[in-house]
């Protein structure tokens, strides 16, 4: 009998290891970090098609801002594509004026030195239905201007608009796989 006792009292202990190391985790992807693999070839040559990131959820789950420069991970504005979760560079907040010209990134007039980005930024000939963007063009209250560095094959807010800041979920930090391009983002 308290064979059995002693075995019960094992498989309980177990259990509940399992189930606080489960809610801790749960937790921690909610919160705090998680990770993603991205999904296309927009984002290159910083981040390759394939590679997995972490995305650090705390700066925003306090309030904060995320700031321009910054890679972000974002639900897709647009709905039912293939792609739901999306990598882009933050270029612009609310109450700035993007402007492209001659292939250059102006905000609010000063051109960006984008050593990050690859190929030319020019207006894209096609925009998501029912997305109408022309430029110069102020970035409205509660969004981001987000642009992928690989600008001459990337669908960013060119092509979809600014984003909400409702939509953002995590600032991108780290590439943990694969393994020879491990590093800081």
């Amino acid at each position: 009998m308290s064979e059995r006792r002693g075995m019960f009292s094992t498989i309980a202990e177990w259990v509940g290891v399992f189930l606080i190391a489960f809610a801790v985790f749960a937790l921690i992807r909610t919160f705090v970090l998680s990770p993603f693999t991205v999904p296309t070839g927009s984002m290159e040559p910083t981040i390759q098609v394939g590679d997995t990131i972490f995305a650090q959820k705390v700066t925003l789950n306090m309030g904060h801002d995320v700031e321009n420069g910054q890679i972000v991970v974002f639900e897709n504005p647009v709905a039912g594509t293939e792609h739901d979760i999306l990598v882009k560079r933050v270029i612009a907040q609310s109450g700035q004026t993007v402007d492209l010209i001659d292939g250059v990134v102006y905000i609010d007039g000063s051109p960006l030195d984008e050593p990050y980005a690859q190929g030319s930024s020019y207006e894209l000939v096609t925009q998501a239905p029912g997305v109408e963007v022309s430029f110069p063009y102020t970035v409205p209250d509660g969004y981001i201007w987000v642009m992928g560095d690989n600008r001459e094959n990337s669908a960013d807010s060119r092509y979809f608009g600014p984003v909400p800041k409702e939509n953002l979920i995590g600032i991108a930090f780290f590439r943990y796989w694969p393994i020879d391009r491990i590093g800081t983002l």
